[in-house]
């Protein structure tokens, strides 16, 4: 968390960018049934996601 916070804009949104991209080829692969390994990332990987972009709102908040 703390890492989160020292961050800036541009950091955040390419952080934001990399999780999205992650968590869609995760879904994808749900979807077809090929996910095994990796099941149990999709729920923290969107934990993730939403503490970044909470982050992302304090800073264009202030």
């Amino acid at each position: 968390m703390k890492i989160i916070r020292e961050l800036n804009e541009k950091d955040l949104k390419e952080r934001i960018h990399q999780a999205r991209i992650e968590l869609i080829k995760f879904q994808v692969e749900s979807s077809k049934g090929t996910l095994k390994k990796n099941s149990g990332k999709i729920k923290p990987l969107k934990k993730e996601i939403a503490r970044l972009m909470t982050q992302l709102n304090k800073i264009k908040i202030q």
